[in-house]
């Protein structure tokens, strides 16, 4: 890792968590709550994997570990310190396994395996 390797790796994770948040929040005014964890179940790895190759192919600067584990880090963050408290009032949405685990692994598998598979396709890792 590089000194410059946090800063990509947040405005990556950034914006996937942007991402997901607009999922829910359009989710939540068009459709039933159910029906907007299945969706942003679905696409926040999605989302992710996207990043995470777009990452990979051009900035490649840390493991698909430590990328993986940084987004899953940051978007569990932004859920626990910004959303649950200011946006939901209450910690509620961690009881729910669509809702937040389920996406939270999604998030964390489609990050690393797309890692590995970016690694093996641009021809092995930087340390």
């Amino acid at each position: 890792m590089t000194a410059r390797t946090p800063a990509i790796l947040l405005v990556h994770a950034f914006v996937g968590w942007a991402q997901c948040a607009a999922t829910m929040g359009l989710g939540m005014a068009v459709t039933t709550i159910e029906t907007t964890l299945v969706v942003y179940a679905l696409l926040a790895p999605i989302f992710f994997a996207a990043l995470g190759l777009v990452y990979f192919l051009r900035f490649n600067l840390a493991s698909p570990l430590q990328t993986a584990a940084f987004f899953l880090a940051f978007v569990i963050g932004m859920d626990l310190f910004v959303v649950a408290p200011l946006s939901l009032r209450s910690l509620a949405m961690f009881a729910s396994p669509p809702g937040t685990w389920i996406p939270f692994a999604a998030i964390f598998l489609a990050t690393y395996r797309t890692g590995v598979f970016a690694r093996r396709v641009i021809g092995g890792a930087r340390t």
